[in-house]
């Protein structure tokens, strides 16, 4: 990790208000898009990254919603991938790197990875953490993680966002850390 390149993946970022009611609108929009399955409902959670200007090291600025691609997994190969949208996010993960290093290069780096949780709770699951280190011992990219909580009553009816973490990678006891989620 190159924490002094990218400071965000040490001291977490600052998100401009919008930016994250944003945020919290897809991942509200993800839960209520799903369709009632065996008498239950099935939400997905959404994922995307948030980048901005290399110059303001903290400062997130701008959103690109990313597909979840677990159900469509999912459908092709249950045995392999045994878990649906609802349960974990899935990107493309030629396209994510390729998008991180489009970002360096143009000067707006990618600093945070989001997703939501559907009727879980606002934390970095052990799934978030594998993702996050792809098979490694430090994280595979230098990011923060913003997890957001979207809860419901199970059928599909009103959802509301309850709560929002900012997670970091603590290199001292090699686990992910709740951090400070400032908005601007």
């Amino acid at each position: 990790m190159d924490l002094e390149k990218h400071p965000w993946a040490r001291d977490g970022v600052t998100i401009a208000k919008a930016l994250l009611e944003s945020i919290e609108a897809q991942a509200l929009e993800a839960y209520a898009g799903g369709l009632p399955k065996d008498g239950g409902f099935e939400g997905e959670e959404a994922c995307g990254v948030l980048s901005g200007p290399a110059g303001d090291a903290r400062l997130v600025d701008e959103e690109t919603r990313l597909p979840n691609l677990a159900n469509r997994y999912h459908a092709i190969d249950p045995v392999d991938y045994p878990r649906t949208g609802r349960m974990y996010f899935l990107v493309d993960p030629l396209k994510f790197s390729r998008a991180i290093k489009s970002g360096e290069d143009g000067g707006r780096p990618i600093k945070v990875l989001w997703h939501s949780h559907l009727d879980v709770g606002a934390y970095f699951s052990d799934t978030d953490a594998q993702t996050a280190l792809a098979g490694g011992d430090t994280p595979a990219y230098d990011l923060a993680y913003l997890v957001v909580s979207v809860r419901g009553n199970g059928r599909g009816g009103e959802a509301k966002v309850d709560d929002r973490k900012l997670f970091i990678y603590d290199l001292a006891s090699k686990r992910f850390v709740e951090a400070e989620l400032r908005l601007a």
